[in-house]
């Protein structure tokens, strides 16, 4: 890495020697340029965008719509008004949910989805089907979190219309072959929906070498603020697509009969827009820039490999997904024998050791796998070799505080 890592966590005003946070894939830290930027908004730009002709509102207007822009190139897309802005991966996915599958299914329609989907990339497909008289197929993976070509094959049908499946999961830290996959969905003629909420933040994503439809990512998770989502779609999807919301801005007309609605992107994002933090995103963007993903994935490749190796020396941690540390994105989700995940997460939470524990909003996987919950550590760019070896050391002492006799 260009920077030395004691001068990155200086950009970062909650990472201190007192707190080892080991949870970046439920949300990661935020940089003070990233921080700035929203009380810089507020402070230099607070008028509502795209409503207003004087200039402090179009002032507004033109940073929301260079966040926009910033998005765009972050993900080559080909147009900015591919790219809608939301509050989060779960209503994006929603989004397309209920515009375009709903539709676009009809009865004896079948929608696939992969078992190791997070909640929001499925449950919004479970309603649209039930809502439409279509079908849920599954898609199972190994123990290590991977799936065939083959077996993709074997699952797509005939009546598949539309495919779900994340990047990375956020519980095995696997990577799914998405452009593969997304151009054997398109030989079926189905539409392909990515979740990259886990992968956008990690590693580079260009929505037109994947030839994904749909891409749907959180803002909070690479940087960014809370409150900030983005949706991807094709141009020509979004365009039949009909509103989501309906309200203030995204519309053209409105009679006492009807409404014609705006044009993309504005017309699924109705009412004032959160355009404080889709300011605070572009910093967030042009942030990761600047480290530059080269060196964030070597850094943690690093840090995985570091962390996968000291779990390993515990006799009584199991890691879930692959052997190969390299599979996990600096996702390490594990099992403590006969200790429940959360006295695990409460017991390092008293060192100041902060891992998310549960089922990660991803039940079906777990059952999948056959295990009920699990502790998931997650690492990011900023984190330490010392900030793991506080974690696995204080791991290590959980079974005898317990009162086993190790």
């Amino acid at each position: 890495m260009g920077r030395d890592i004691k001068e990155i966590r200086a950009d970062f005003p909650l990472l201190t020697d007192e707190v080892a946070y080991l949870d970046s894939a439920a949300t990661s830290q935020k940089p003070r340029v990233v921080i700035e930027a929203e009380k810089e908004f507020y402070e230099c730009y607070n008028a509502n965008p795209l409503r207003g002709l004087y200039e402090l509102s179009v002032e507004a207007t033109d940073r929301y719509e260079e966040a926009r822009e910033a998005v765009r190139e972050f993900i080559g897309a080909q147009s900015a008004e591919e790219i809608i802005f939301t509050r989060n991966a779960t209503e994006s996915l929603n989004l397309v949910a209920y515009t375009y599958a709903m539709s676009a299914l009809k009865a004896g329609d079948e929608i696939l989805v992969t078992i190791m989907e997070h909640h929001s990339n499925f449950l919004p497909w479970l309603n649209a089907a039930k809502q439409c008289g279509a079908k849920i197929n599954f898609l199972e993976c190994d123990a290590d979190g991977r799936i065939t070509e083959e077996a993709f094959r074997a699952a797509l049908t005939a009546r598949t219309v539309l495919v779900a499946m994340t990047q990375i999961s956020n519980v095995l830290g696997c990577e799914n072959d998405i452009k593969s996959f997304a151009a054997i969905a398109h030989e079926q003629g189905a539409v392909f929906v990515a979740d990259g909420a886990q992968s956008v933040p990690h590693i580079p994503v260009n929505v037109r070498e994947l030839d994904v439809d749909f891409l749907a990512f959180s803002g909070h998770k690479m940087l960014g603020p809370m409150g900030i989502g983005v949706l991807y779609g094709k141009r020509e999807l979004l365009d039949k697509m009909p509103p989501f919301l309906y309200g203030g801005e995204m519309i053209e007309t409105v009679t006492r009969n009807g409404a014609t609605y705006a044009e993309l992107p504005h017309k699924f994002e109705a009412g004032t827009v959160n355009a404080a933090g889709a300011y605070g995103l572009s910093r967030a963007i042009a942030y990761i820039r600047k480290i530059g993903f080269d060196a964030i994935r070597e850094r943690e490749d690093i840090l995985t490999q570091y962390a996968f190796k000291r779990l390993r020396e515990n006799p009584y941690v199991t890691v879930l997904g692959a052997e190969n540390p390299a599979e996990h994105h600096g996702i390490l989700t594990f099992r403590l024998e006969g200790v429940h995940p959360h006295d695990v997460a409460a017991i390092l939470d008293e060192s100041r050791i902060c891992v998310r524990a549960g089922h990660h909003c991803a039940q079906p996987l777990l059952k999948h796998l056959q295990v009920p919950s699990t502790t998931r550590a997650s690492l990011a760019f900023y984190n330490t070799t010392e900030e793991i070896d506080r974690f696995v050391e204080t791991l290590g002492t959980v079974r005898r505080r317990l009162g086993y006799a190790e």
